[in-house]
C-alpha cells in the first residue's frame, strides 16, 4: 500500500475491484475503513458502528443510505450523519480515484474539536434522554480536558429550562456527583458525571418546558421587603408571585448570603416540608451554584420555587401531632405560630455576646438528650443553647451527629422501606448544617430544631440499636488495601451490612487513609445502579466526614480536629452499612459506561 505523504492519502485498491465486490475493508494505522462503490461514487467510513461497534462493512446500502445490522442505526453514506440520534455520527475520510486507483485519506482535518464534538452530542442526548450518547458524551468531554463545571452547567441550565415541576431528583443528583467529585479516582469522576447527567434526562423526559416568570421592573424594593413578599406568596401557595420576588432579588444584584436567607426562610416556615427533601433541594442548588458560577442562580433558584410551593407540611401530618404535638412544642420556642421567628430572636439576642466570643461549648449530655425519647427536653436543651450563644452552625453540627448516629444504628430488622426514614433525617440535618455555613439567618435555627425532632421520631429505628464497631476493637494486622477490597466484595453480596460497617472501623484502626477509604466507597457506589437516597447518602456522608476531620476547623465547632474518633468516623461507618443494604444491583449504568468508554478508545465492542 503506498501513501501520498503530501495530501495525506493511501492507497487502498483498484477502482476494479471495488466495483465488483461493492465493499472491502482497509486497515491502516489500527484504523479500519469500510470501503463503497455506490451509485457510481467511492465512499468511505470508518468501520465501526458509532453505536456499539458492528462492522459496517457488514452492513447494508441502499438508496444512499448505510444501515448496521445490528441495531438498524441508518447513515447517510456521504456525509456519515445519522437518521438516528441514539447511534451518533459515524467518521467519513475524503476518497480519490486517480488512474483507476482508490486512494484515501485516513488522517483528514477535524471539521470541529473534540471538546465541540462532544458538547453537541451532550444536548443530543439530554434532549433525547439516550443513555450511551450521554455516556460517550461526558467521559469524551473530561477525555479532552474539559473542567467537569462545563458539561455540568449545561446540564444545570437543561434541568432548570425542561421540567415545568422545578428542581427535582435529578439535578440533587447532579449536585451530589459535583461534590464528591475531588473525592473520587479519576476514571470514576467521570462515572460520577455521567450519574448526574443521565439522571437529568430521564427526570425531564417527557416533561413540559418551564415558562419564566420576569424579575420586577425595578431595584428599588428592599431586601427584607422581598423576604416578606416571597414567603407570603409561598404560603398562600402562589408559584408566580415567589418567582417574580425571587428573581427580583437576584436580579438587584443582592449577594449570595441575603438570597440565601430569602429562600431559607421560607423553606423553614413549616417544618421538614416533604420529609425533608425541599431544604436538601435548596442547599443543593446554591452548592451547584458554586461550581458553575452565580450567573445562572436567576433560573437555578427560581426552579426551587414549585416544589416549595407545592411541599406537603409536616405540621400537618399526624406524626408531628400525635400523639406528642411536636409542633405546639416548636411554638413555644418560636413564640407563637410554627412560622414565627420572634422567640427565636429573643434567645438569639440573649446569647449574642457569647456567640460572637465563641464561648459555646455542647454540654457533654447533649448527645443523649437528642437520641433520647423526652422531645420536651430536646426542645428546652437546643433553646438553652441558642440562650447560651451556639450558633446555628453549631447546634445543626449537633444534631446532625445524632442524625448520623440514627443511620450506623439503624437495625436490620425493622422494614426495608425505614431506610429511607432515617437517611431522609440523615440528609436533612446535613443539608441545614451546610446552608448554616452560607447564611447566619436565625430562621435556620427552625431547621435545626426540626432535623433534631426528626431524629426523636425516627428512635424507634435504634430499637434495639445496632451494634457500632468501638475504635481500638478491630484491629486484624490486615493490611488497609486488602481490607478495602473486602469492602467491595462486600457490596457485592445481598444484605451484608453489619459486615461493610465492620470493615470501616477495621480500616480506621488499622491505620488506613481515609481518602482512600472514600475513594473505595465512591467507586462502590458508582458501579452500581444507585438510586437517588443512596447517592445522596454517600455525599452527605463525604461532606460531614470532612467537617468533623478538621476541614474549616477555624470557623466551625463541627470542624473541631480534637472530636473523638467514634464520632469521626461515624459519616462513613453509616454510610458504608446503607449502601450495603442497597447493593448489589444489575449495574446496567456501569454496562452502558463500559461501552461508552470502549468506543472512545476505539476498541472493538462486536467480536466475530
Amino acid at each position: 500500500m503506498s501513501s501520498d505523504t503530501e495530501s495525506g492519502f493511501v492507497e487502498a485498491l483498484s477502482l476494479e475491484d471495488l466495483r465488483t465486490s461493492g465493499r472491502e475493508l482497509l486497515s491502516k494505522n489500527g484504523t479500519a475503513i469500510a470501503l463503497f462503490y455506490h451509485e457510481g461514487e467511492v465512499r468511505a467510513v470508518d468501520n465501526r458502528c458509532p453505536h456499539m461497534g458492528f462492522p459496517l462493512s457488514e452492513g447494508t446500502v441502499d438508496d444512499g443510505i448505510l444501515t448496521c445490522h445490528w441495531h438498524h442505526a441508518r447513515f447517510e453514506l456521504s456525509c456519515g450523519d445519522t437518521f438516528d440520534p441514539w447511534a451518533d455520527d459515524v467518521q467519513t475520510y475524503p476518497t480519490e480515484v486517480r488512474d483507476g486507483i482508490v486512494y484515501v485519506d485516513p488522517n483528514p482535518p477535524l471539521e470541529t474539536s473534540p471538546a465541540e464534538h462532544w458538547a453537541d452530542r451532550l444536548e443530543t442526548g439530554l434532549e433525547e434522554n439516550l443513555r450511551l450518547v450521554t455516556a460517550k458524551s461526558t467521559i469524551g468531554l473530561l477525555d479532552a480536558g474539559v473542567d467537569y463545571a462545563e458539561p455540568m452547567a449545561t446540564t444545570l441550565e437543561f434541568a432548570t429550562r425542561y421540567r415545568d415541576m422545578g428542581w427535582s431528583s435529578g439535578a440533587t443528583i447532579l449536585g451530589c456527583m459535583a461534590n464528591v467529585m475531588d473525592d473520587l479516582a479519576p476514571e470514576d469522576r467521570k462515572r460520577a458525571l455521567y450519574t448526574g447527567v443521565r439522571h437529568v434526562a430521564s427526570d425531564c423526559a417527557g416533561e413540559p418546558p418551564k415558562f419564566d416568570q420576569p424579575s420586577f421592573s425595578t431595584g428599588e424594593v428592599s431586601l427584607e421587603r422581598l423576604k416578606d413578599w416571597f414567603r407570603e406568596c409561598v404560603e398562600v401557595r402562589d408559584a408566580d408571585g415567589a418567582e417574580r420576588c425571587l428573581r427580583t432579588a437576584v436580579a438587584a444584584g443582592h449577594a449570595e448570603a441575603e438570597v440565601a436567607e430569602i429562600v431559607f426562610a421560607a423553606v423553614t416556615d413549616h417544618p421538614y416540608l416533604t420529609t425533608g427533601h425541599v431544604l436538601d433541594f435548596a442547599n443543593t442548588a446554591f452548592e451547584s451554584l458554586e461550581h458553575v458560577g452565580w450567573d445562572l442562580a436567576g433560573d437555578v433558584l427560581a426552579s426551587l420555587v414549585e416544589p416549595l410551593v407545592t411541599a406537603s407540611r409536616s405540621d400537618e401530618s399526624s406524626s408531628w401531632r400525635q400523639p406528642v404535638d411536636l409542633v405546639a412544642l416548636l411554638e413555644e420556642v418560636y413564640g407563637g405560630d410554627v412560622s414565627e421567628t420572634s422567640g427565636l430572636e429573643a434567645l438569639a439576642a440573649e446569647g449574642a455576646e457569647a456567640r460572637e466570643a465563641g464561648e459555646w461549648e455542647a454540654p457533654a449530655n447533649l448527645q443523649t438528650t437528642l437520641l433520647g425519647d423526652d422531645p420536651e427536653a430536646i426542645v428546652d436543651a437546643l433553646a438553652e443553647a441558642v440562650a447560651d450563644g451556639a450558633t446555628t452552625e453549631d447546634l445543626a453540627a449537633v444534631v446532625t451527629q445524632a442524625a448520623t448516629t440514627r443511620v450506623a444504628q439503624f437495625g436490620v430488622a425493622n422494614e426495608f422501606s425505614d431506610w429511607n426514614t432515617v437517611h431522609h433525617t440523615f440528609t436533612y440535618a446535613n443539608a441545614v448544617h451546610q446552608t448554616t455555613r452560607r447564611t447566619d439567618a436565625v430562621e435556620l435555627y427552625r431547621g435545626v430544631f426540626d432535623a433534631a425532632m426528626s431524629v426523636y421520631l425516627d428512635r424507634f429505628l435504634n430499637t434495639p440499636p445496632a451494634p457500632v464497631p468501638e475504635p481500638g476493637n478491630n484491629e486484624s494486622g490486615r493490611e488497609p488495601d486488602a481490607i478495602l477490597e473486602a469492602l467491595l466484595e462486600t457490596f457485592d453480596r445481598e444484605g451484608e451490612v453489619n459486615e461493610a460497617g465492620r470493615l470501616v472501623a477495621e480500616f480506621f484502626d488499622c491505620g488506613g487513609d481515609p481518602d482512600d477509604l472514600k475513594e473505595t466507597l465512591g467507586r462502590g457506589l458508582l458501579r452500581e445502579d444507585a438510586g437517588f437516597h443512596t447517592l445522596q447518602n454517600v455525599e452527605a456522608a463525604f461532606q460531614q466526614f470532612d467537617l468533623l476531620a478538621g476541614e474549616g476547623a477555624a470557623d466551625a465547632g463541627a470542624g473541631d480536629p480534637s472530636v473523638d474518633e467514634r464520632t469521626r468516623r461515624m459519616p462513613l461507618l453509616a454510610t458504608a452499612r446503607y449502601m450495603g443494604a442497597h447493593f448489589p444491583t444489575n449495574r446496567e449504568a456501569e454496562q452502558t459506561f463500559r461501552i461508552a468508554s470502549r468506543l472512545n478508545r476505539g476498541e472493538a465492542i462486536h467480536e466475530a
